[in-house]
């Protein structure tokens, strides 16, 4: 199913072709029910297998998907809710990725090797199924520093289309972990996030801008819904490389945002907006300072 339906489609080439390479992100602004990780899982499932049947590449849930996001309530439950990555949750999103025939990225609390310290992650799933990598949230927002660990590793994942990097939600605010990205190679990035209503003029800012300064596709991938008192309005996007708003979800509900990307673009773009080319390294060290 996976080669019938790419046939035609030009793949990923060697570093600095200009072939076509195209991808379509299926970005679902779930709805999640506070702590009920089966529902959950059920209902994201189902939704992958939608949109892979309308063609999708890859699909992006946002972060926190299985559980809620509300850390007032899904807070003191994290021993219980945390999933080790070859738990249920993530074996379900393999299976339907496979199924599918596309790439997953999917937001959920994971431990790793110790039972009971939990990480605020991302997992990246090939489509056949296999785990391709895990990211772990490096800027921990308000209380999930009392719940999670914080990761300190930048992957980046090789695709048939592209290379992808993943950042979770506040990483978003912090212009180090998009250019990290983009100095591996990262041609276009994802944002599983839960990002809240009062704060939507920063989201709108923060997207198109890390898009533009590190000349890469963002889809920032948001949440919908309220969860005791917590208003997330979605608005999901996604800007191409001049930080223009190229697609986005404006009505505040669950849905999911279809978008046609072609990574091929991104050398002509590097070549009108040098950022990367033009950088100083030599000036920077303050950046490094505590």
């Amino acid at each position: 199913m996976l080669e019938e339906r790419r046939s035609g489609e030009e793949r990923f080439g060697e570093e600095g072709s200009c072939e076509k390479r195209a991808a379509h992100l299926a970005l679902i602004q779930f709805e999640s029910v506070l702590c009920d990780t089966a529902v959950n899982v059920e209902k994201a499932c189902r939704m992958i297998a939608e949109a892979a049947a309308q063609g999708a590449d890859l699909v992006v849930l946002p972060e926190l998907f299985s559980t809620g996001y509300q850390l007032d309530i899904v807070g003191p439950r994290m021993p219980e809710l945390a999933e080790p990555v070859d738990g249920s949750t993530v074996r379900a999103l393999q299976d339907a990725a496979r199924a599918g025939g596309c790439y997953v990225v999917a937001g959920l609390a994971l431990t790793h090797m110790l039972a009971g310290v939990a990480y605020n992650s991302a997992v990246f799933i090939g489509r056949d199924g296999e785990l391709m990598g895990v990211y772990d949230k490096q800027h921990l927002w308000a209380l999930e520093r009392f719940y999670f660990r914080a990761g300190a590793d930048c992957p980046v994942f090789d695709t048939d289309f592209g290379r992808v990097g993943v950042m979770i939600c506040y990483d978003m605010g912090f212009p180090e972990v998009a250019r990290m990205l983009a100095l591996q190679g990262a041609e276009l990035v994802v944002c599983p996030s839960a990002w809240c209503a009062e704060d939507m003029d920063v989201w709108d800012v923060n997207v198109p801008a890390r898009a533009l300064e590190n000349t890469v596709f963002v889809a920032a991938v948001n949440r919908f819904g309220e969860e005791d008192g917590l208003v997330m309005p979605g608005h999901t996007k996604v800007c191409d490389p001049r930080g223009h708003v190229v697609a986005e979800l404006t009505e505040e509900a669950e849905g999911v945002l279809h978008a046609h990307i072609d990574l091929g673009t991104l050398a002509a773009a590097r070549q009108t907006s040098p950022y990367l080319r033009d950088r100083r390294p030599d000036l920077y060290d303050a950046v490094l300072l505590p």
